[in-house]
C-alpha cells in the first residue's frame, strides 16, 4: 500500500502504473488521478476547533461503542454477496474493481463498463455522438456541471451511491467542492447506514490516517469489518493484512480467501506469498485460484472485452480485474 499525492489515499499496488509505485510520496499518483488530470496536492491542514468535528465524532464513537465486539466470527467470516451486484442491463456480475463499471446519476444505476461503452460504435461503426444511459435512457450529461446537478438530487433522494460519492469530493476537493473532512465523515456515515459498504471503508481510512478523527486503530478496524460485512473486498483485503502482520496467520488467510473469491487479486498475491513462505498450504493456494478463476469466469462477457479496448482508462485496470 501507497499513499496518492493527489487524492492523499492508501492504495495497493495494481492502482499505480509502474512508474508512479517507484516515485516518492511527496510525487506519487494514482491511475484515477492521471487520468483525471488531478495534481499533487499538499495535505490539507486539520482544523483544531473540536466543535467542527464534535457532532460526527460523537456519533460515530457511539456506534462504535454500541456495536464493537458484538459480531462473532461466524458472521465475520461469511462470504457475502458483493456489494455492487449484477449489472441491471445484462444481469452478469458487476467487476470487483471500480473500472469496471460506471454509476449513472440519472437513475442511481451502477452499469457495468461493457454495456456502458456498448454505445460508443453504431452498427456501421461511426461513433454515436448523442449517447443516453444504458439503462433509462436519459442522455448522458454533457458537462460536468450538468452530471454534479444530477448527483445532488440523487443525495436528495436518499441515493446511497451518490452520498457517498458527496463525501468523496469533500474529501479530495474535488467537482470544485472544498476539502471538508467533516462533511465527508457525516456524508459516508450516512451513505453506510443505507447500505453503502464503501462508505465505512473510507470511514476506517479516516480513523487510520487521521482525516477528521484522530488516528485510532482499533476504530479503524471496526469500520473495515462493517465494510467487510457488507461485501466489501478491499476492506476484507485490509483486515486480512492486519491479522497476518499481527501474527495472527490463520485469520488472516481466512480474510484474504474471501476477498480472492470477490475478485481481489492483491488478496490472492498475499495467500501466494503466504504459501511460498510456508504460512499457508498449497490446497489453500490452490482453492484460491479456483475461486478467483470463478469470480472471472462470473464477470467475463464480449462487450466488456470490447469495451477494455476501446476506451484508454478502462484497459488496464479491467485486465488487473479479470486476468492474473
Amino acid at each position: 500500500m501507497k499513499v496518492c499525492a493527489a487524492c492523499h489515499t492508501d492504495l495497493p499496488k495494481d492502482n499505480y502504473s509502474k512508474k508512479q509505485w517507484k516515485l516518492d510520496e511527496c510525487q506519487r499518483r494514482c491511475k484515477v488521478c492521471i487520468a483525471d488530470n488531478r495534481e499533487v496536492q499538499p495535505i490539507p491542514k486539520q482544523d483544531d476547533d473540536e466543535s467542527n468535528t464534535g457532532d460526527i465524532t460523537k456519533t460515530l464513537d457511539s456506534m462504535y461503542l454500541e456495536n464493537v465486539g458484538k459480531s462473532s466470527d461466524e458472521e465475520l467470516f461469511k462470504q457475502r454477496p458483493s456489494q455492487y451486484g449484477d449489472c441491471p442491463v445484462c444481469f452478469l456480475r458487476l467487476p470487483t474493481l471500480n473500472s469496471g463499471w460506471r454509476y449513472m446519476s440519472c437513475c442511481g444505476k451502477e452499469i457495468c463498463s461493457g454495456c456502458f461503452y456498448a454505445q460508443v460504435y453504431d452498427n456501421q461503426g461511426n461513433i454515436v455522438e448523442k449517447r443516453v444511459c444504458p439503462f433509462c435512457r436519459i442522455p448522458t450529461p454533457t458537462s460536468e456541471k450538468e452530471a454534479i446537478k444530477r448527483e445532488k438530487k440523487r443525495v436528495d433522494l436518499g441515493d446511497a451511491h451518490a452520498i457517498y460519492n458527496h463525501g468523496v469530493y469533500y474529501r479530495d476537493g474535488e467537482n470544485r467542492f472544498s476539502i471538508d473532512h467533516t462533511e465527508a465523515l457525516e456524508l459516508w456515515h450516512r451513505a453506510g447506514e443505507l447500505g453503502c459498504a464503501a462508505a465505512y471503508l473510507n470511514i476506517g481510512y479516516a480513523y487510520k490516517r487521521g482525516k477528521g478523527v484522530e488516528v485510532d486503530e482499533t476504530k479503524a478496524t471496526y469500520y473495515y469489518e462493517l465494510a467487510a460485512m457488507q461485501g466489501d473486498a478491499h476492506a476484507r483485503y485490509n483486515l486480512g493484512n492486519n491479522e497476518a502482520f499481527a501474527g495472527n496467520i490463520d485469520r488472516g488467510l481466512k480474510h484474504h480467501m474471501i476477498a480472492a473469491r470477490d475478485g481481489y487479486s492483491d488478496s490472492l498475491e498475499m495467500i501466494k506469498q503466504m504459501y511460498s513462505k510456508g504460512f499457508a498450504t498449497k490446497e489453500d493456494y490452490t482453492k484460491a485460484l479456483q475461486s478467483y478463476q470463478a469470480y472471472l469466469d462470473e464477470i467475463k462477457s464480449r462487450q466488456r472485452d470490447e469495451a477494455a479496448a476501446t476506451n484508454a482508462n478502462y484497459p488496464m485496470e479491467y485486465a488487473n480485474c479479470r486476468y492474473y
